[in-house]
């Protein structure tokens, strides 16, 4: 997968673009900012859903679910979760 200039495209292995939704590229910019450590959950969902509850936190974990599948086709890349804290973006290349 490589990344454009442009945070809201995408494109995978097999050469299609996918653009992401303003959510979508808001998590996976903050995913980059804190590649290969852990992104903490109450910081995404505070700056993003500008707000830290039981709801935004299982909408933040459907567009998890959503960049992970846009993800899938790229081996050295995983986005996963770490119990507690938040997020991980893992990134093989740069380990």
């Amino acid at each position: 997968m490589t990344i454009s200039p442009n945070p809201s495209i995408r494109k995978n292995c097999c050469c299609v673009q996918r653009k992401l939704s303003p959510k979508e590229a808001e998590l996976l910019r903050m995913f980059c900012k804190y590649i290969n450590d852990v992104t903490p959950r109450s910081e995404a969902l505070t700056k993003i859903w500008h707000e830290d509850n039981y709801f935004t936190a299982r909408s933040m974990d459907v567009f998890v679910t959503k960049l992970r599948k846009y993800l899938a086709h790229d081996p050295s890349i995983e986005i996963v979760n770490i119990h507690g804290n938040g997020f991980q973006l893992l990134v093989k290349d740069m380990v």
